[in-house]
């Protein structure tokens, strides 16, 4: 039987593809915390038949588009005295700066590395970013 804690003061982000919840909480840099969280993997969900739930037991700072860019499905619940008092919706961001990088051996962030690597959204349907520099395009749902 799996038993997880409830959060006293925390977050919970929900709502993450299946298989994807590893990728975040490694982004997030949780793999190193010094506090409890815990990543549930293959949930039983009735929206996507699975998915990934991670639970932080501390309030800590998120980049919000680093969420938005690997999944927009997924919610953030804030939690306090162990109820949620703020509920936020990912969703695909308009601009990213150095989370993916572009893949354009010509590309100018690739050979001159004080340049900051951006894309901007091209196609919110398809989830496609355009390189700012070389228009070189990119696909939401992973980082590199």
């Amino acid at each position: 039987m799996l038993n997880v804690d409830t959060i006293k003061n925390g977050l919970v982000i929900d709502h993450i593809k299946a298989g994807y919840g590893t990728q975040i909480f490694h982004q997030l840099g949780l793999d190193k915390a010094n506090f409890s969280c815990a990543l549930i993997m293959n949930v039983p969900s009735k929206k996507s038949g699975k998915k990934d739930i991670i639970k932080i037991d501390n309030i800590i700072s998120i980049d919000y588009s680093v969420l938005g860019f690997i999944d927009p499905n997924i919610s953030i619940n804030v939690i306090q005295n162990e109820q949620i008092v703020k509920k936020i919706k990912m969703e695909l961001p308009e601009r990213i700066e150095n989370v993916i990088h572009c893949r354009n051996p010509r590309c100018i962030t690739i050979t001159e590395k004080y340049v900051p690597s951006v894309f901007k959204l091209a196609n919110r349907e398809k989830g496609q970013y355009k390189c700012e520099y070389c228009d070189a395009l990119y696909n939401s749902g992973s980082i590199d």
